[in-house]
C-alpha cells in the first residue's frame, strides 16, 4: 500500500485576523515544537538568553539591565518556547514566569527543568495577570511577529508592568520582508515591496491558515510602541558575528554581513 503524500501547505499573502492568526500559530507550534527543539535546541541552550539567530546574548547585551540588577525582579517572558531565557533569568536570581501559546513548547520546558520555572499557557493579547504584576518583560522572537494586533499585545504588557518597567522584544528585522527567505545569494535581491503589510500565510487545501506571520515596517513598530503606552529607549540591530557559521532558515553569515536580520526594541513603561 502506497504511503500518502505528506501535506504541503500553500504559501500565500492574504489577510488574517486576530482569531485566525492565533489559532493557526498555536497549532503550528504544537505540531512543530519537537522538530524546532531538535534543530535549534543546541544553539539556544537550556539556560541561555539569546535574542536571535545572530547569537546576541543577554550576558553581553544587558538590554534588560546589568545581570546583578535582575536579582529579585519579577519578569514575564512572552512567547517563551522551552523557557530557555527564563531559566537564565532565574540563574541571575530573578523570578521569571514563562508564557507561551503552545502547549507542546511548554512541555519541552518541563522536560528540561521539571517545572523549576513557572509556566503559563496563554495568548499574549490576553495576559492572565493582575495590573502591575511584573518589574520587567521580554520576548525573544515570541508572539509579536505572529499577532495581527500588536498594539493589543503592547497595551496588555503595559498593563501588567509596574511604572518604569522595561519591555524588550526582538522580531525579524522589517527590511527582511523585501527579500526572499533564502540564506544563499538568491536571497540578496529585493523581491517584494517593503511597504506591503499583507501577512504571510500558509494554508491547507480548504484555505484554512496553518501558519501566519505579520509584517510591520520600522515606522509601524515605533508607532505601535507609542500607542501601547511605551517610550522607545533603543533599537538594536545585531551584526552577524564571525564565530556564528550556522544557517537558520533565511538567516546566514552571507546575508547577515550585508543586511540586518533582527530588530530589538527596548521600551519603557511611562
Amino acid at each position: 500500500m502506497q504511503e500518502p503524500e505528506p501535506f504541503e501547505p500553500e504559501a500565500t499573502r492574504r489577510d488574517a485576523d486576530v482569531t485566525e492568526s492565533s489559532r493557526a500559530n498555536r497549532g503550528w507550534w504544537d505540531r512543530n515544537a519537537d522538530d524546532y527543539q531538535v534543530e535549534h535546541g543546541t544553539f539556544l541552550g537550556d539556560d541561555r538568553f539569546v535574542w536571535g539567530p545572530e547569537g546576541l546574548d543577554e550576558v553581553e547585551a544587558e538590554l534588560l539591565g546589568p545581570p546583578e540588577d535582575l536579582k529579585d525582579k519579577v519578569i514575564l517572558e512572552i512567547g517563551s518556547g522551552a523557557a530557555q531565557c527564563s531559566r537564565w533569568l532565574a540563574a541571575q536570581g530573578a523570578h521569571p514566569v514563562a508564557l507561551d501559546l503552545s502547549h507542546r513548547q511548554l512541555q519541552h520546558a518541563l522536560r528540561i527543568d521539571g517545572g523549576a520555572v513557572p509556566l503559563v499557557e496563554a495568548d499574549a493579547g490576553a495576559l492572565p495577570f493582575a495590573d502591575g504584576s511584573f518589574d520587567l518583560a521580554c520576548s525573544a522572537y515570541g508572539a509579536l511577529p505572529f499577532v495581527a494586533d500588536p498594539v493589543r499585545v503592547l497595551r496588555d504588557v503595559h498593563r501588567v508592568l509596574r511604572p518604569g518597567g522595561r519591555f524588550v522584544f526582538s522580531v525579524t528585522h522589517p527590511i527582511r520582508w523585501a527579500f526572499p527567505d533564502e540564506p544563499g545569494p538568491e536571497g540578496l535581491s529585493v523581491a517584494a515591496s517593503y511597504f506591503d503589510r499583507t501577512p504571510y500565510v500558509e494554508q491547507d487545501d480548504e484555505g484554512h491558515a496553518v501558519y501566519v506571520e505579520h509584517h510591520r515596517t520600522v515606522g509601524d513598530r515605533v508607532r505601535d510602541i507609542v500607542a501601547g503606552g511605551f517610550r522607545l529607549v533603543d533599537l538594536v540591530e545585531p551584526q552577524w558575528p564571525a564565530w556564528n557559521t550556522q544557517e537558520w532558515g533565511g538567516w546566514s553569515p552571507l546575508r547577515g554581513n550585508l543586511i540586518p536580520g533582527t530588530a530589538i526594541f527596548v521600551c519603557e513603561r511611562s
